[in-house]
C-alpha cells in the first residue's frame, strides 16, 4: 500500500520551524546592523561590516551545505564519520582563509584592490575577520547538528537554540560594549552567540537516534565527491555579492551603496532566506514523485507572503522598522526604499532555484548545481564589464539589486532547463526516480 499523498499541513509542520529558524538569523544580523548604525562613525561601521560579512560568507560557504549533506547522506556511523571528517576539513581551509586575508597583506590586495574600499573600511574589516578565524569550527558542527534535527523531522528544536542566540547576541552586544566598538563589537557578538547556539543545538542533537540504513551507507570517500561539489557550489554562490560589493564601491556613491545593501541584504536574508529551507524539505518529505506537486504549491504561498511583506517593509512600515528599529535617518530610507521593494522578487527567485537544487541533490546530480553558479558567476562578470563601459547615472544600490535579481533569475531558468531536459531523456524515469529518496 502506498504512503498517503504528502499534505500541506505536513509541509507546513516541518517547513514553519525551519522559517523560524532562518528568520531568527537573519534578525541576529538586522540586530547588529542595528547596533552598528547607532554608533559615532555609522556609514564606515555598517560598510566595514557588510564587506566582511560577504568576504566571511564567501570562504565559510561550503560549510553552510553541512546540514544538507548530513540530511542527504547519514545513514549510520559509518556515514556519520565521514560526514565530521568532511565537516573538519571544510571548517581547517575556512578559518586558514580568513586568517590569511586578516593577518598578512593578502587582506590589503583584497579589500583595496580588488573590492576597491577605503583605507578606514578595509582596516575595520580586517578586524572584523579576524575575529571570525575560529568562527568555522562552531557553524560546521551547527549544521551537522542542525541537519540531524531536521532529519529526525525536530525542526521546532533547530528554531528554539536559534532563539536562544538571539537572546546571547542582545545580551553580548551590551557587554562586550566597553571592550570593542565600530564593526569589531558586531563580530565579537556574533561569534559568542553562534557559540552559544551551537552548545544548545549539539545539545538536542545527541538525543536524536542515527538512522541505520545499512543499503544507503556510504563511504568517507563516496561522501567526499557527493559533498565538495555542494561546498563547490554554495562557495561560488557568495562570488555573487561579493562581485556586486565590488561593482557597487567604485560607483560614486560607493560608501553609501555599501551600506545600504548591506541593511538590504540582511532583510533578503530575513524574508527571503527561509526559501532555501524548501531544498531540506525536498530532501526530508517527497518520497514519490506526487509529492513535488504539493510543495510547489507550499511555495507559491509562501514566498507570495514573504514578497508582501518586504514591500510593506520598504514603504508604509519604513518609519516604524527602517527607522525606529534600524535607526536609519529619513535620507537613507529614501535612498533604499525602491530598491528593497524591488527585492521581493528574490523570495520567489530563490524559493524556485532552492526547489529545483533540493530536486538535484536528491538524484546526487550535485556536479551540475556546480556548473549553474559558474555560469551566474560568468553573467555578473558580462555585467561588470558593461557597467565599466557604460556608467549609468543611477543609485548604486538600484545597481546591486538589479544584479542581484538578474543573476539569481537567471539560475533557476537554467535549472529549470536542465531538469526538464533529464526528465524527457530516454532515460527519464530513472532520472525522476534519482531525484526523489
Amino acid at each position: 500500500m502506498s504512503p498517503p499523498r504528502l499534505s500541506q499541513r505536513e509541509i507546513a509542520l516541518f517547513f514553519f520551524p525551519l522559517l523560524l529558524n532562518v528568520q531568527l538569523m537573519s534578525v541576529s544580523h538586522s540586530v547588529i546592523n542595528g547596533a552598528l548604525a547607532r554608533q559615532e562613525d555609522f556609514v564606515n561601521a555598517l560598510a566595514a561590516f557588510s564587506v566582511a560579512m560577504v568576504l566571511h560568507l564567501f570562504f565559510a560557504s561550503p560549510s553552510y551545505q553541512n546540514h544538507t549533506v548530513t540530511i542527504a547522506i547519514v545513514r549510520g556511523r559509518r556515514s556519520l564519520r565521514g560526514t565530521i571528517i568532511f565537516i573538519v576539513l571544510v571548517a581547517l581551509y575556512v578559518s586558514a582563509m580568513l586568517a590569511l586575508v586578516a593577518f598578512t597583506p593578502v587582506g590589503d590586495f583584497i579589500l583595496r584592490r580588488l573590492l576597491g574600499v577605503s583605507a578606514e573600511i578595509a582596516a575595520q574589516a580586517r578586524g572584523v575577520l579576524g575575529v571570525f578565524v575560529i568562527l568555522p569550527f562552531f557553524t560546521g558542527f551547527r549544521g551537522l547538528f542542525q541537519g540531524l534535527l531536521i532529519q529526525a523531522r525536530r525542526t521546532a528544536l533547530v528554531s528554539f537554540a536559534t532563539l536562544v542566540r538571539i537572546g546571547a547576541l542582545l545580551l553580548f552586544l551590551l557587554l562586550l560594549r566597553p571592550w570593542f566598538s565600530g564593526a569589531m563589537l558586531g563580530a565579537a557578538a556574533l561569534v559568542a552567540c553562534i557559540m552559544v547556539e551551537t552548545s544548545f543545538v549539539g545539545l538536542f542533537a545527541v538525543r536524536c537516534r542515527v538512522p541505520q540504513d545499512a543499503a544507503g551507507e556510504r563511504g568517507t570517500w563516496e561522501i567526499l565527491r557527493f559533498a565538495f561539489p555542494l561546498a563547490w557550489s554554495s562557495c561560488l554562490q557568495q562570488t555573487v555579492p561579493l562581485l556586486i560589493n565590488a561593482i557597487i564601491s567604485r560607483l560614486p556613491d560607493g560608501a553609501l551603496a555599501l551600506a545600504s545593501f548591506g541593511v538590504i541584504r540582511g532583510f533578503i536574508f530575513l524574508l527571503g532566506g527561509p526559501m532555501r529551507n524548501l531544498q531540506q524539505a525536498y530532501l526530508t518529505l517527497v518520497r514519490r514523485a506526487e509529492d513535488y506537486r504539493p510543495l510547489v504549491i507550499f511555495f507559491r504561498w509562501v514566498g507570495g507572503s514573504l514578497a508582501l511583506v518586504t514591500v510593506l517593509v520598504a514603504y508604509p512600515l519604513s518609519e516604524p522598522v527602517l527607522g525606529t528599529l534600524m535607526g536609519l535617518d529619513a535620507q537613507t530610507r529614501r535612498y533604499i526604499a525602491l530598491p528593497l521593494a524591488a527585492s521581493s522578487l528574490y523570495c520567489y527567485l530563490y524559493g524556485a532555484a532552492n526547489l529545483l537544487r533540493g530536486w538535484f541533490t536528491g538524484a546526487h546530480r550535485t556536479l551540475q548545481l556546480g556548473r549553474s553558479v559558474i555560469y551566474k558567476v560568468a553573467l555578473l562578470l558580462a555585467c561588470w564589464g558593461v557597467l565599466r563601459l557604460l556608467p549609468v547615472a543611477i543609485p548604486g544600490v538600484a545597481v546591486a539589486v538589479f544584479l542581484l535579481l538578474a543573476a539569481e533569475l537567471f539560475e533557476t531558468a537554467y535549472l529549470y532547463r536542465q531538469r526538464q531536459r533529464l526528465l524527457a531523456s530516454p532515460t527519464a524515469g530513472a532520472a525522476g526516480a534519482e531525484g526523489v529518496r
